[in-house]
């Protein structure tokens, strides 16, 4: 937050979880936000998400490269309008790739283009419960970026949704990246934390963009 006396420093989670406080600058975010309202507009724009159980996630997405829906990916908005998903911008791509540099010290393998964009929007009363990226055939790093409210993210383990776990305040332009061992570890939202958002951004609530990369070739279909 603004004002405070240390600066917040990079921290290991897990082995391969790495949280990068203050990443974005004031400037990154406010052009992402731009870009997330953009992205959010018909066709193919931010919906809302059922589970195959009947149930409703409270956070709303929209998807960029291929289109996410539990549990798989298409290159049409299957559970929404069903147009063709937003292709995935170089720069966002690129933008992956410099976080996982960030991170972990290294750039990532030429392999690890980042493909897919998952954007969720939170409102105060959202959550998201525990739950693994696994629908990827790529074990490259997830890369997820905060935007707006601050959230208590939870970070588990790869076995259960069950401890051991560890909450992370994630706020806005923090940077988080999860791979190698922990590639496939269970994590969620259990708490938005409304109105901490930085006043000069001009969001009301929170956005969290995770990049993946799929390698699914032509299965994404």
């Amino acid at each position: 937050m603004d004002g405070e006396l240390f600066a917040r420093e990079r921290v290991v989670i897990a082995p391969g979880a790495v949280h990068v406080p203050d990443w974005l600058t004031a400037q990154r975010q406010r052009e992402l936000l731009d870009a997330c309202r953009e992205w959010a507009r018909p066709p193919a724009g931010l919906r809302t998400v059922r589970t195959p159980g009947g149930g409703v996630m409270t956070a709303r997405q929209v998807c960029l490269g291929l289109h996410w829906y539990p549990y798989g990916y298409a290159r049409t908005a299957v559970d929404g309008d069903g147009a063709p998903v937003k292709p995935m911008p170089r720069w966002l791509a690129d933008l992956g790739g410099e976080a996982v540099a960030a991170a972990y010290g290294r750039a990532p393998e030429p392999a690890e283009a980042y493909d897919i964009a998952l954007v969720n929007f939170y409102t105060g009363d959202s959550r998201m419960g525990m739950h693994r990226d696994a629908e990827e055939k790529s074990g490259a790093p997830v890369v997820s970026l905060s935007l707006g409210d601050s959230c208590v993210f939870r970070f588990g383990n790869t076995a259960s949704r069950g401890r051991p776990y560890r909450d992370v305040e994630l706020r806005s332009g923090d940077l988080f990246v999860f791979g190698d061992s922990s590639r496939l570890a269970y994590h969620g939202v259990p708490k938005v934390l409304p109105g901490t958002a930085p006043q000069g951004l001009g969001l009301t609530g929170r956005l969290n963009i995770t990049l993946r990369v799929g390698g699914l070739g032509g299965d994404g279909a």
